[in-house]
C-alpha cells in the first residue's frame, strides 16, 4: 500500500481525466474543497463526489463538474484533508492537508500545505 508521505517524498504525480482524479496513494478523505464547494459527505449517495480506495491509489469522481481543468485554474488548487488508509483517523497527527494542482497532460501536482494555508475547519 502506498502512503501519502511516500508519494510526497518521491514527488509522485497524480492524474486526472475529465472529472476523475487519481491520487497515487490509498487514503481516507475527511474534507475536500474545490471551487466554492466544501465536501464532507463521501457516502455512496453523495451528489458531489464518488470515492474509490484501492491498494495503490485513490480514485475521486467530482460529479458536479465535467472537467477539472475548467474548474481549477493554474492559480488555484483542490484542497484535501486525508489520512493514510492504514492509519488512525481519530488521531489528528495523522491528518494531512494537501493541495492538488491541475497541470498539463493530465497531471496532478500534489503538495503538502503549510499550516498558514487557509483551510476552513
Amino acid at each position: 500500500m502506498k502512503s501519502i508521505e511516500s508519494a510526497l517524498k518521491n514527488n509522485t504525480i497524480g492524474l486526472y481525466y475529465g472529472n476523475r482524479a487519481l491520487l497515487p496513494f490509498s487514503c481516507c478523505l475527511l474534507k475536500v474543497i474545490i471551487d466554492d464547494e466544501i465536501i464532507m459527505d463521501f457516502s455512496s449517495s453523495s451528489k458531489a463526489i464518488n470515492v474509490n480506495i484501492y491498494d495503490d491509489y485513490t480514485e475521486i469522481y467530482f460529479k458536479q463538474f465535467k472537467n477539472l481543468k475548467d474548474v481549477v485554474s493554474q492559480y488555484e488548487s483542490i484542497k484535501i484533508i486525508a489520512v493514510d488508509k492504514d492509519k488512525d483517523i481519530f488521531d489528528f497527527d495523522n491528518h494531512i492537508k494537501l493541495a492538488i494542482g491541475i497541470e498539463d497532460e493530465h497531471k496532478l501536482k500534489i503538495e503538502k500545505t503549510d499550516e498558514d494555508i487557509l483551510f476552513i475547519e
